[in-house]
């Protein structure tokens, strides 16, 4: 498919993005490697990761990498910093903290500057003045190219996207929310979604298949080995999404797909890939035939007449204030 702009910028990238939050951890440095390798072979340039992904191993592992598998200006680099390992402060957004660590997270990827920095989260005891400065003299360094936002609620996207507006002579504009986002979490459409349409800012949707249950790998509940709901560390993070309602979601992809001749995974990105605003659903693959399952993806575009079924099916209940509540 055609390349998409980064929000209202002039970054273009394909409809389909890398993450990286496994690495380190679940992923080893070998087959990291050839994830990467399979992802650039097929076109793919966004790779999304973080300072804290693995205490730091992920932006390491991937930087290493660079040039040696896949030349650094064939690769949009995406990294976050905000989020902190501290019990009574998980969210720091002070100017120190944020330039601090991203010239850490510059040193382990192995180059003099990332592609769009993203603020980890709201820091809501830390003056959004402050930290949005922080980020636009980070991009006025050249360290910096583009600048985005993870986790914002709609009402803290607005802030952010109205105060950097509201000043002419500032150079950073946020491009991208990072939200999790599919066919069992819409959330998003209630205030985030309309936000980000309205100041022109690009969607990278996270756990777009539904942290793996839109695959359809759970039903009938099933619980394969290997998985994430067998995991003693992951099965709480999956648990949410396997209840009675997610079950005739899964149900009504599993069915599209078979009307289609296509797989559940690619019903249910194709979907999410397709919704207003989205630039790139990020994709975290642990095998190379994960990934190249996800990256087939490409070829298919969902019949209007499936989509409505499966917004349906999907939709989320919104009441007041967001509609209906007068008849409440």
């Amino acid at each position: 498919m055609e390349p998409r702009h980064l929000g209202r910028t002039g970054l273009r990238v394909p409809p389909l993005g890398l993450g990286t939050l496994t690495w380190g951890r679940e992923v080893g440095e070998r087959d990291a490697a050839e994830l990467l390798r399979t992802f650039w072979r097929a076109g793919g340039s966004l790779v999304d990761t973080a300072d804290v992904y693995a205490d730091g191993g992920a932006e390491y592992m991937l930087g290493r990498m660079l040039g040696g598998f896949v030349p650094r200006r064939d690769l949009v680099i995406a990294t976050k910093a905000g989020s902190v390992a501290d019990p009574h402060r998980r969210v720091d957004g002070s100017r120190g903290h944020l330039l601090d660590s991203l010239d850490a997270s510059l040193a382990r990827l192995g180059t003099d500057y990332v592609d769009l920095w993203q603020l980890h989260a709201y820091d809501t005891a830390t003056p959004l003045e402050e930290t949005l400065q922080a980020v636009d003299d980070a991009v006025r360094s050249g360290r910096v190219r583009y600048a985005g936002v993870t986790g914002y609620c709609g009402w803290q996207l607005a802030k952010a996207g109205t105060w950097q507006l509201a000043d002419a002579g500032r150079r950073c504009r946020l491009s991208t929310t990072q939200m999790e986002y599919s066919l069992l979490q819409r959330g998003v459409e209630r205030e985030v979604v309309p936000a980000a349409l309205d100041l022109g800012i690009g969607l990278l949707p996270s756990s777009p298949l539904g942290r793996g249950v839109l695959t359809a790998k759970y039903r009938g509940g099933a619980r394969p080995a290997g998985s994430r709901a067998v995991s003693d560390q992951l099965s709480a993070f999956v648990a949410p999404y396997l209840d009675q309602k997610a079950g005739r979601v899964v149900d009504a992809v599993r069915t599209a797909a078979d009307g289609l001749g296509a797989t559940p995974l690619q019903v249910a990105l194709a979907w999410v890939r397709d919704r207003p605003g989205v630039v790139a659903p990020l994709v975290g693959a642990r095998t190379s035939a994960q990934l190249e399952a996800a990256l087939s993806v490409a070829d298919l575009t969902l019949p209007e007449e499936i989509r409505r079924a499966l917004d349906d099916v999907s939709a989320p209940v919104h009441h007041y204030p967001d509609q209906d509540w007068s008849t409440l």
